[in-house]
Order: C-alpha cells, then structure tokens, then sequence
C-alpha cells in the first residue's frame, strides 16, 4: 500500500494526499469512520493516472462528489477515496453551452447560468451535489433533471479507456443513467441551456430555493432524500402517514420538518443511519405493501 501511496504523491503531490482521513468531514450526514487515504487530484489526466496506480497495485478505491448522498460505515473505507469537488471543477460557457468538471457544484453552475441569461438549470440552483454526481444519478427537483440539460459526457471506464457519450446513449431514467449502469466514472459535462430572461430566471430560482427552505431541514446534516420516489406516492407521505414522523433511532431521526429526510441530531453513527433506513422500509412495507429504494448510497454496512 504505502508503495502505491509514494505513486500517488508522485501523481497529485503531497498536499492533495491525506492519509487517515475522517469521512465525517467529506460527508453531509457527518458520520462515519475513516478513509485510509483521500486524494484530491486536479486533472483529468490526474484523475487517469490515479485510476491506473491503484488497479496495478490492486488497491480498493472508490469515487465521490462533495458526499451529498453518501453514507459510510462506522469502519469507514478500507482503500483510496478519489474526491473530485472543488480542485476539479472548472465551469466554461460558450453561447448557450456550458462544459463543466465533474467536480464543480451544482448550485455554481445555476449561479453561473443566470449570470449568462441562460436558462435550464432554474431547478439545480439548491441541489447540493456535483455535476458528476448529478449526471451519474440524473439528479432532479422540481419537475426537472438532468436529462434535460444534458448533451454530452467525458468518462473513464474500469480500464482507463475515454468513453465519451451523446444524447440518448445516456440511457437516463429515474435517478438512473449508463454512467451508473456501465460503472463510468464522469469526468466533464456538456449542457445545452438557452437563452432567457434573468429576471424570470432569478425569480424562478428565489421561489424554488424558498421553497427549499420552507420545506427542507437545510439547517441539520442529513443527505438529502433517502429514498426514490415510489411510482405513484411520495416517499415522505408514506412516511409520515405510517406515523414515523420525529421517529429516532440514536442520533438519527426522521425529519419532523420532511418525512423524507433523515437528519443527524448531533450524535447518529451510521449505524443509527442505516437501522433507521432499515426500520422505515420494513414499518412502510408491512403497512402499505411498498418497498421504498434508497435513494442514498451506503458504502459499507455498520
């Protein structure tokens, strides 16, 4: 391991190599343990080369965004962790084109949008996560995702083969996506947008962002919806309407504010996270018939 650790200092320099890392600091449910190793490259060509290292020195690794939608284990992750956020995320507008790094934030690129007079991302600008991210789950809200903005991607394959993939042959679907399917990881982001309003844009994203406010409990860490919208019913309704509301297991509860959510009250392991989880499916299914899918990854059971 420490072999592959001098490779990749070599790679991405010490500075973008930590070692020991706590997963509660990339995560915005802040539990789990830690990572024997985050790297934090700034290139494609980085990100490649890190890829190669580690399958040649058959290391366990995994990609993630800025952690919006993850759950690690209480063990925390045996392995490499790629973190491509803020070092990897520049965002270029060309007319009604906007080519943006796997890493760069959603919310900025709403921002940056408006600042252009282009309009298609309105229902991104609260979404916490990275363009990557959103493109590999085709995130969404509010009546619209990512299929829609989406023309073209850059992605790297288990073999550190470039695949890049055009309109339909995204597959998109549901919080779903080839780059998912097919395991890709997505490097850059090509999104057709067009020319609007800034005015109607700006209101647009007020009222969608207020809403977000009035409705979600943005002021606690949780990771967003936990789980996917069942075909026909809301995942928060079916909650709330099996009386679970409020409902706690250690530190972890089920947002009072938005049955949909489950919030860290300031002491959840993810083991608590994931008993919840557990508990809420099983108490939904028993009293409904409905299996709901989570929607957040677990990586690792506590």
């Amino acid at each position: 391991m420490q072999n592959v650790i001098d490779e990749l200092i070599d790679i991405c320099g010490s500075d973008s190599v930590l070692q020991n890392v706590s997963l509660k600091d990339y995560t915005s449910m802040k539990v789990g343990g830690n990572a024997d190793v985050v790297i934090e490259p700034d290139s494609i060509v980085k990100i490649k080369d890190c890829i190669c290292a580690l399958r040649k020195g058959n290391v366990p690794y995994m990609i993630m965004g800025n952690g919006s939608n993850l759950i690690f284990s209480d063990e925390g992750f045996r392995g490499v962790i790629i973190e491509v956020s803020s070092r990897f995320s520049k965002i270029e507008v060309n007319g009604e084109y906007m080519v943006a790094e796997a890493g760069a934030l959603l919310s900025r690129a709403a921002n940056l949008a408006l600042a252009n007079s282009l309009t298609g991302l309105e229902f991104a600008s609260g979404i916490p996560g990275t363009i990557g991210g959103a493109a590999y789950m085709n995130a969404g809200a509010y009546g619209g995702e990512m299929s829609s903005v989406i023309v073209e991607t850059l992605n790297l394959d288990r073999d550190g083969n470039f695949i890049i993939l055009k309109g339909e042959e995204h597959n998109f679907s549901y919080r779903n996506s080839r780059i998912q399917q097919d395991g890709l990881i997505c490097l850059k982001v090509t999104m057709k947008l067009q020319k609007g309003n800034p005015e109607e844009i700006r209101a647009t994203m007020n009222d969608l962002n207020a809403r977000r406010q009035e409705k979600q409990p943005l002021d606690m860490p949780s990771a967003g919806s936990v789980f996917k919208r069942p075909e026909g019913h809301f995942a928060g309704k079916l909650i709330q309407d099996c009386g679970l509301r409020g409902f706690s297991i250690g530190g972890a509860q089920v947002s009072e504010k938005h049955c949909g959510f489950i919030v860290n009250t300031g002491t959840a392991t993810a083991k608590d996270v994931v008993d919840l989880i557990d508990y809420i499916q099983k108490t939904v299914y028993e009293k409904t018939g409905i299996l709901l899918e989570p929607e957040v990854r677990i990586i690792g059971r506590s």
